[in-house]
């Protein structure tokens, strides 16, 4: 994100937790000190860029961190900073809030990431758009940083026609993917959402580039995906699993040699990491 609107969604979030003035911490001592923001829980780092910026904005410095990524035990210190008590005070729980939700949403992308790999070493694992309101970015960047896919960041990346677009259409899908041609430059990519092989063909056929096969069972797809090879369309277009996908399962999705497996879990259903700021 350009700096300048990342720097302005920060403040957007001071300011709604602030609103007229911070009542509690104006009376406490206007003076300079050392904190430190300690994780609670083990797991992967991510938002110390992000909380990095919101300190500079209330010249808080930041004297040593760990990196986006990076593992820390339990009780294990994130980073240290210095700066007016009065500011560290106002905007600690906006700067805690984006780094335990960041890196919980890392720590469990990575958990995926590491099962997926194992059955199949050269499939992604990607987030959806089910994402928090204004907080988009943050969770997309989350996914990002445990080496997973962002996939769509909004409505403008890609074409993307859904069930319900399908149903608007008349359920025609070939129909559906002619009419996206015509309407769209070639710098975006078509994807379709379909539930069988039927509609699954009929799409690739008709030239669309990202083929999602929604809430199919892995034994479903391996036969979808054999049927493609058989037919050698195969190789036309990217296959995306989506749809029942959780950690018990995603080594038998992985198995199937799809080439994405997008998860809605990882922005939905991540555990927030605990991470407290104690202040000398």
């Amino acid at each position: 994100m350009d700096l300048r609107l990342l720097k302005e969604l920060l403040l957007n979030y001071i300011r709604e937790d602030v609103c007229f003035e911070d009542i509690t911490s104006k009376f406490t001592p206007n003076r300079n000190v050392t904190a430190k923001l300690i994780a609670n829980s083990p797991g992967i780092v991510s938002g110390v860029d992000e909380v990095k910026v919101l300190f500079s904005l209330f010249n808080i410095h930041v004297v040593n961190s760990v990196k986006d990524g990076g593992v820390v035990p339990n009780s294990g210190k994130i980073m240290t900073i210095k700066g007016n008590a009065r500011n560290i005070l106002l905007v600690e729980r906006t700067a805690l809030n984006i780094l335990s939700r960041m890196s919980g949403i890392t720590t469990l992308t990575k958990k995926f990431i590491e099962k997926a790999k194992k059955a199949n070493p050269k499939v992604k694992i990607a987030a959806t758009r089910k994402t928090t309101p204004g907080f988009r970015y943050f969770e997309k960047k989350a996914v990002e940083v445990a080496g997973g896919d962002t996939h769509r960041m909004n409505l403008s990346d890609m074409i993307m026609i859904k069930d319900n677009h399908l149903n608007v259409m008349g359920g025609n899908v070939k129909k559906a993917v002619q009419e996206a041609k015509k309407h769209t430059t070639f710098a975006h990519k078509i994807e379709v959402e379909v539930s069988n092989k039927k509609d699954a063909l009929l799409a690739l056929k008709a030239g669309a580039d990202i083929i999602m096969l929604d809430n199919m069972k892995p034994k479903e797809i391996k036969e979808m995906i054999n049927a493609l090879k058989k037919t050698g369309l195969r190789g036309k277009a990217i296959i995306e699993a989506s749809g029942g996908v959780n950690l018990e399962n995603i080594q038998e999705y992985a198995s199937t040699g799809v080439d994405v497996i997008s998860i809605g879990s990882l922005t939905t259903s991540y555990q927030s990491f605990d991470i407290s700021l104690e202040l000398k």
